[in-house]
């Protein structure tokens, strides 16, 4: 499951959005209802009751100013302050049209934006509670309100009137769902965006985790008959160290057992780590070639050709082991694909470091994009499809993304974008 301050801070960060959205939407309306009563006063000649009205849009506008001095405050912004903020619209909504005729002005359809807005942006059972709220507000002003006066303009009857103003009353409605609620709207859909993408990473996580425990217990189990393996390698060493070739071979298999021993003492490290007194302090420039030159002796039939640049002086980095394995991994998986053409290329910033490795294998097949780099899915003969899992999941952890592109010609390449922040540090998440 996703960690839940995250899912907290997403639904926060939304419903601060549409609060700051919802503060807009007052301004606009503030500014249509003193255009409204002007019309009605100036133009219209209606005897309406002027002070009520100032006095409930002044404090309106005060409301707003709340609104607005609340958004600047660090605290979170929860469902039940939401909906309070669009209950006191709707309140003030009633006053305004209490004292305008109430049921019979056109304008009362306005009672549907704030339900709209509710049930797009909460909950069911707040929408449930703005529902009854509205009901109850409208049937109210069915019988207690003060009526409009009559139209004084000679060209216009109140029936025109109501008749244009029942039109510029869903006129302001459409105009107001489309821009507000379809915004809001778009922030949910971010939001769940967020959300899916902490489950992914939860999921991820699992397989991490798992993955480490395997790998700590496999190479406990493997010590000793690693261990037994140099033992009998040095015995064979002394007992046949006059024999002609033999010395050489059983040099070469105590080389390799030696180097079993420090791959296992890597992967019996804590899992889930990267610290910087693991690693070493070395130049972009020197790091990249170094690791180049020391893959190049573990795979001497590959052909490689390489171009490293970039700003200089290049800066200085914490070379963690896991980012090693992670880059090495995607270094073997070109040379699997096509040992006779393996290039790679690395430009840096002082900010980011970018990294194409591409080979000339098959590339990747029609739908198959997804499922790269996902575990134990392979479309080698040998494997697991462990390696680029692992790797991307390191590259993530450090901010980095791994996108994968067929070749022109055939191939592929493996685009790697690395931002530098986190291992010049040697900080992680």
């Amino acid at each position: 499951m996703p960690d839940r301050t995250t899912s907290q801070d997403s639904i926060s960060a939304s419903l601060t959005e549409n609060i700051r959205r919802l503060f807009v939407l007052r301004n606009v309306e503030i500014l249509a209802q003193l255009s409204v009563i002007a019309l009605a006063v100036l133009g219209l000649r209606m005897s309406l009751p002027l002070w009520p009205l100032a006095t409930i849009i002044a404090l309106f506008t005060a409301l707003n100013i709340v609104t607005a001095v609340r958004l600047r405050s660090p605290r979170e912004i929860s469902m039940d302050e939401f909906f309070l903020q669009v209950v006191l619209d709707v309140l003030v909504l009633t006053g305004l049209l209490y004292f305008s005729g109430g049921s019979a002005n056109p304008f009362i359809s306005l009672f549907l934006l704030p339900l709209v807005i509710v049930a797009a942006t909460l909950p069911s059972v707040y929408a449930w509670r703005m529902a009854a709220l509205t009901i109850f507000c409208y049937s109210l002003l069915l019988f207690v309100h003060v009526p409009l006066p009559e139209v004084a303009n000679p060209h216009f009857t109140n029936f025109h009137l109501h008749i244009f103003g029942m039109w510029f009353g869903f006129l302001l409605s459409v105009a107001l769902i489309i821009f507000f609620v379809m915004t809001m709207a778009n922030t949910l859909r971010e939001r769940d965006r967020i959300l899916a993408e902490a489950r992914e990473k939860a999921l991820r996580d699992e397989h991490l985790v798992a993955l480490g425990t395997l790998a700590a217990g496999t190479a406990h189990e493997l010590g000793t008959p690693l261990a037994t393996m140099a033992v009998l390698a040095g015995e064979l060493a002394q007992e046949h160290a006059t024999a002609p070739g033999l010395g050489e071979k059983t040099r070469v298999l105590r080389e390799q057992v030696e180097r079993c021993k420090r791959i296992l003492s890597t992967l019996s490290a804590k899992a889930g780590e990267a610290r910087a007194e693991s690693g070493r302090r070395l130049a972009l420039n020197q790091y990249l070639e170094s690791l180049l030159s020391e893959w190049r002796l573990s795979r001497p039939a590959v052909n490689v050709t390489s171009k490293i640049g970039g700003v200089q002086p290049a800066p200085h980095i914490v070379a963690d082991k896991t980012l090693d394995q992670a880059i090495v991994n995607i270094f073997n998986n070109a040379a699997d694909a096509s040992i006779d053409s393996v290039e790679v290329t690395a430009r840096w910033t002082a900010e980011t470091l970018a990294l194409d490795v591409c080979d000339r294998g098959a590339g990747l097949e029609s739908g198959t994009d997804e499922l790269v780099g996902t575990p134990f899915f392979t479309t080698k003969h040998e494997g697991q499809g462990l390696g680029l899992f692992l790797s991307r999941a390191v590259l993530n952890r450090f901010g980095g993304t791994v996108r994968l592109v067929n070749r022109d010609g055939g191939g592929l390449c493996v685009h790697i974008d690395l931002p530098l922040a986190k291992i010049l540090t040697g900080v992680l998440q």
